[in-house]
């Protein structure tokens, strides 16, 4: 009886998990610069911090929206591109995994994971 329920745990822990989810978690860090730095960094309308700066943002199939504002110069507004995250592969022993990892956000990933921009200045009227 113990040994029928050890299989069926392993074999539902297998079934049942979401690989991506697990290795690779529901956010990633990807590294923000600015020319000129000290530009304040808002993560969908959040102030999150100044340039260059390690940001950690949730996956998802669709990025999140990145503001960099600095005085005297135009806002750059951006959604950093996802991919998919080939740890999902993992899933194919079962459906329930693919689905945690769709709803988790973790089916994707940041790529590339250093962006780099130069602030335009504004224009005099």
């Amino acid at each position: 009886m113990k040994r029928i329920f050890n299989i069926a745990a392993v074999s539902a822990t297998l079934l049942l998990s979401s690989c991506a989810t697990i290795f690779t978690g529901t956010t990633q860090t990807v590294q923000i610069n600015s020319n000129p730095p000290a530009a304040a960094i808002e993560v969908d309308g959040v102030k999150t911090g100044v340039t260059p700066m390690a940001v950690s943002l949730k996956k998802g199939f669709t990025g999140q929206t990145i503001s960099l504002k600095l005085d005297g110069y135009e806002t750059k507004t951006f959604q950093p591109q996802t991919t998919f995250n080939p740890v999902a592969i993992l899933n194919v022993i079962g459906l329930f995994g693919f689905a945690i990892d769709a709803a988790t956000g973790s089916m994707m990933k940041y790529d590339p994971k250093v962006y780099e921009f130069t602030l335009e200045p504004k224009k005099a009227n």
